[in-house]
């Protein structure tokens, strides 16, 4: 038994870490693809209800901004930490894989938004509606380390339609559903959230940091 827990702890943690890994990598090519092919503003409709469309924001996941951006990007830092130490944690204590696999995907699109804002401002110039950016000499771009933009792209306006004249402050305005624009790293944080709630929820109803070792000395 012990062997099988020792098998299934390295595979738990080889897992987390190539989900992390194949997240980054993806959400990055993504944006840097997008950076650099395409105009700040400029949509390409791929369909009906999915465009892609080039916007950058200092906040949030689906844009939000209510935090000041260095603020935000420690913070981001210390969550990913906070994260990650976690993850290792339920690794130890053979937690359910699945569990593992949603922590993972939280985890990795949460980093793939702090290197943009580590990292893109101090290798891309600014973007623009008038040309497409491009790469600087290291330090030499449009903002300093920590306070870079977040690069957006994938825009699914599913449905729209205009609100009846009846309806408070609302009435006779042309209404979207789903207008956020948000990248592949909001996706994996956003489906990992869902998945966490739907499945597991009695691990989230216990989530703590301390190893099982520290809570059976505190018992």
């Amino acid at each position: 038994m012990n062997k099988q827990n020792k098998h299934k702890s390295f595979n738990d943690g080889w897992l987390a870490a190539c989900i992390v890994i194949a997240v980054l990598v993806i959400d990055q090519i993504i944006k840097i693809e997008v950076k650099t092919n395409m105009c700040l503003h400029e949509s390409i409709q791929v369909t009906s209800w999915f465009h892609i469309n080039f916007i950058e924001n200092k906040g949030m996941a689906y844009g939000m901004t209510f935090i000041n951006k260095y603020v935000l990007s420690i913070f981001r830092i210390i969550a990913v930490s906070v994260i990650g130490y976690y993850i290792w944690l339920q690794v130890k204590q053979k937690a359910r894989t699945g569990y593992i696999v949603c922590l993972s995907m939280i985890m990795a699109g949460a980093a793939g938004n702090i290197f943009d804002s580590m990292f893109y401002g101090l290798i891309f110039n600014a973007s623009s509606p008038y040309y497409v950016s491009y790469i600087v000499p290291f330090g030499e771009g449009y903002a300093p380390f920590l306070m870079g933009k977040v690069v957006d792209m994938f825009y699914f306006p599913l449905f729209s339609f205009t609100w009846p004249d009846w309806v408070p402050f609302k009435g006779g305005e042309e209404y979207t559903f789903f207008s956020a624009i948000f990248n592949f790293a909001d996706a994996s944080i956003s489906v990992g959230m869902v998945l966490l709630l739907l499945f597991y929820r009695k691990e989230l109803g216990t989530l703590s940091l301390k190893s099982k070792k520290d809570e059976v000395a505190e018992g």
